[in-house]
């Protein structure tokens, strides 16, 4: 199980960079606004305040596998 949720970590990196990328050098936006840096900044804003979400299910998610794991080895022994 912990194998599966290092890859899903890996991919959710992998995404967030690839958005702060994408948000870094985009100069126009969708809807065809110009970016300024203080746009920008308020995207990275809304960006890292996903990351932190996603962190804090992930970092959940670990400690019930480690939880789970936990029991499980004391009960076979």
């Amino acid at each position: 199980m912990k194998i599966i949720w290092w890859a899903v970590n890996i991919v959710w990196l992998l995404i967030f960079s690839g958005i702060a990328v994408f948000i870094g050098a985009r100069n126009v936006d969708g809807a065809g606004i110009v970016q300024t840096p203080e746009v920008k900044m308020v995207s990275f804003i809304i960006l890292g305040i996903m990351f932190l979400i996603v962190l804090l299910v992930q970092l959940i998610f670990l400690y019930f596998i480690k939880k789970s794991t936990k029991t499980h080895f004391t009960k076979i022994t």
